[in-house]
């Protein structure tokens, strides 16, 4: 029994769910289209890159939450979920997911997109336990702002750390599959580092590494 952490985006589902959630904000008419879109799709590029600004894509992409109702933005993420997320999820990684939970695993997803996006899509794949960017949510209302730290690049490895150590959980024999190039410190802390569909420069490494390389698509 061991831990089994994933990464979220383009891992577990076919695509990156804070990119397509600025996408709905967009095709729902939420956010100004023009500088939303084009904003969002900057981000994502400089994220692909491996250049993104955290702190700026942060204030950015959490600023919808302030602007609006809780219990409005839970009826429009109910809706992100069934008609986007829920048609990008893979019978894979369902299966992939549930060979750990049959071994006795633990299942931790760490994801870079924020908890108010990420929480209801871990829960399709029955993980409870999940490590994201938190949106800071007071008096009953997203403020727009985030608290701790921003689970990214070196960010998740800190707050891996801390879960540990609330945690009878520890690294020994651990794997953790990522697509992404922006995940290798987390990726070079685990026993078991797995590339899953990775993009090219995750690709190079996992290779001169002799990391496990697969696909859940």
């Amino acid at each position: 029994m061991s831990l089994a952490i994933f990464d979220l985006d383009n891992t577990l589902i076919a695509d990156d769910s804070d990119f397509l959630w600025g996408q709905f904000l967009v095709d729902r008419g939420i956010v100004d289209k023009d500088y939303y879109e084009e904003a969002n799709a900057k981000f994502y590029q400089d994220y692909q890159q491996g250049k993104l600004d955290i702190i700026e894509f942060l204030d950015f992409s959490l600023k919808p939450l302030a602007m609006h109702d809780a219990q409005q933005l839970y009826l429009w993420r109910d809706e992100f979920v069934e008609t986007v997320i829920k048609p990008i999820t893979l019978a894979a990684a369902h299966k992939l997911v549930e060979q750990h939970r049959a071994a006795g695993d633990t299942l931790l997803v760490v994801t870079a997109t924020n908890r108010f996006v990420t929480e209801p899509i871990v829960k399709l794949y029955g993980i409870d336990n999940l490590l994201a960017t938190t949106p800071e949510f007071i008096n009953g209302q997203y403020t727009g702002n985030f608290i701790g730290t921003p689970c990214f690049q070196e960010g998740k490895v800190k707050q891996l750390q801390d879960w540990l150590a609330g945690s009878t959980e520890s690294l020994a024999g651990s794997c953790f599959y990522s697509d992404s190039h922006n995940d290798l410190p987390l990726l070079k802390l685990v026993d078991k580092p797995i590339a899953v569909d990775p993009d090219q420069q995750l690709r190079l490494v996992a290779e001169q590494a002799g990391w496990p390389i697969i696909s859940l698509r």
